[in-house]
């Protein structure tokens, strides 16, 4: 689907659907600017009538479907209601591109054209990047498997309407990049909407060399035996029950950085995701129902494989590595056991508790891999850890917790901007030090109390003193509940934060 920026007239956009986003009015005073008036003209004073009829009140959300005159080239005209205009935010302008996407789906449109509306508060480039976003994430279906398919026609385009040349000029190159930010978000959704048994962690691997390919990424991955003679002690213990073997991917965009100081150079960034592609909760067997969405528990690396591919595509001038630790964790008389002392890759000793708490062991030796093998300015790791975060956050942000103020701060920010809500949690001496084991180094779990952060504080011991924050989007990274913007399944949460943190990294001081 391409999305485009034009400057004819509404009037005479030729599309199955015009999309006319309309802030709220009071029917009893209410007035159309001056180009709203010449399409509500053309099409037979539609709007007007539905105005005073109480039919449309331009609330958030709010949709109307009119058939207009002939004088509109339109097939139909679509009104959505962007609420009131001191609260238009980037969220409600992609709320509003992927109503009109699936509304022009829904009447099997190719060509959908939307009015682009003037703000104070969201410049056009920015309202430009959301409503491209919205359009490609509106879209999304996951639907391969499905023998028999909805009689849709593809929407081809999506025309984005600006009145001025200069606005126009401007919105392109920031329309483009959203489409770019969203199709790949759509990679990350496609990854974790996988039936497990299509994606094990050696397909996993593949989809991330096809994926970096296409990006002009470079891709390594590590099968068992180097895993083994590099001692990933903690990840191949959660991969031992299973008979899919695990990997652990690695793509990196840029040259590594040789010379200069940390500071003074292209600064490298980690990026760390926990790849589970199907967690049965191994001996520590997870109830029927709580395993059902357990091919979601990679969304972490899905998310880490896409942000990556995007930065490249965006040619960002930043050392980025990837690092995704792939395994499935699963119940036999090779899986691992409560009570298990195993050795890291750092060298650090851990009991087990809670074969269920295998995401944490991943990571760890991810983590110290892309410490010690790129020396980074900094590592942000993602993962579905913990259902502490779901208990503490609910299904409407991701937590996140560090070593660094600072880059924890921009990653909210970041996350604010892309729509992505996170939210701080503490992470204090104490809870590294609860950590501490009785019989090994490190204990893996820390009961019920504070699950999120305990996890968190289990980490840090893997990252020395680099920079570093962890976001546990386990609360976020599918959701039952579909919408316009997000249909039900995998959300590929992370991936536009991910890019809005590190396409502001240049300006950036840790």
């Amino acid at each position: 689907m391409d999305v485009t920026i034009e400057t004819r007239s509404a009037v005479q956009s030729a599309a199955d659907v015009l999309a006319l986003p309309l802030f709220e009015l009071d029917p009893a005073r209410w007035r159309l600017a001056p180009r709203f008036a010449a399409i509500d003209a053309a099409a037979g004073g539609r709007i007007a009538q539905a105005v005073r009829a109480g039919d449309f009140k331009g609330k958030r959300g709010e949709t109307l479907l009119v058939h207009p005159a002939e004088a509109l080239a339109a097939k139909r005209l679509l009104l959505i209601g962007l609420g009131a205009e001191g609260s238009l935010s980037a969220e409600t302008l992609r709320d509003t591109a992927a109503l009109a996407v699936r509304e022009t789906l829904s009447r099997r449109g190719a060509k959908l054209a939307l009015v682009a509306p003037r703000s104070r508060r969201v410049r056009p480039p920015a309202l430009a990047q959301a409503l491209a976003e919205g359009a490609v994430l509106g879209a999304y279906r996951f639907d391969r498997y499905r023998t028999k398919k909805k009689d849709e026609t593809p929407l081809a385009q999506v025309a984005l309407l600006f009145e001025r040349g200069a606005d126009a000029r401007t919105a392109r190159p920031a329309a483009a990049a959203g489409a770019l930010l969203a199709g790949y978000q759509n990679l990350a959704r496609d990854l974790s909407n996988e039936p497990p048994n299509a994606l094990p962690p050696a397909a996993l691997a593949r989809e991330a060399e096809k994926a970096g390919r296409a990006a002009g990424v470079k891709v390594r991955v590590l099968a068992p035996a180097e895993l083994s003679r590099r001692g990933f002690g903690a990840l191949l213990a959660v991969s031992q029950g299973s008979a899919n073997p695990p990997r652990l991917i690695v793509l990196e965009h840029g040259a590594r950085p040789r010379g200069a100081k940390k500071g003074a150079r292209r600064p490298t960034i980690c990026l760390v995701g926990k790849g589970v592609c199907f967690d049965s909760g191994g001996l520590s067997l997870k109830p029927s129902t709580s395993m059902v969405t357990m091919k979601h528990d990679m969304s972490g690396g899905a998310a880490v494989i896409a942000a990556v591919c995007a930065a490249a595509k965006l040619r960002l001038p930043l050392h980025l590595v990837g690092v995704v630790g792939a395994v499935e964790n699963m119940p036999s008389g090779t899986a691992y056991r409560p009570d298990d002392i195993l050795t890291s890759l750092s060298g650090q000793t851990i009991e087990i508790s809670n074969t269920d708490a295998e995401g944490r062991l991943v990571l760890a030796d991810a983590l110290h891999y892309a410490r010690t093998e790129f020396e980074p300015d900094a590592i942000v790791d993602l993962a579905t850890l913990t259902g502490a975060c779901s208990v503490a956050l609910g299904k409407w942000a991701a937590a996140v917790l560090g070593n660094h103020e600072r880059l924890a701060e921009r990653m909210v920010a970041a996350g604010e901007a892309a729509g992505e809500r996170y939210w701080r949690l503490p992470l204090w001496d104490v809870h590294r030090e609860f950590m501490r084991g009785g019989v090994a180094d490190l204990k893996q779990t820390g009961g019920r109390d504070g699950g999120t952060i305990t996890a968190s504080a289990f980490l840090s011991h893997f990252v020395g003193d680099t920079p570093w924050i962890h976001l546990d989007i386990a609360s976020v990274a599918n959701t039952e509940k579909g919408s316009a913007l997000q249909p039900a399944g995998a959300t590929g949460f992370g991936v536009r934060s991910l890019l809005e943190l590190l396409r502001g990294w240049s300006g950036f001081k840790l």
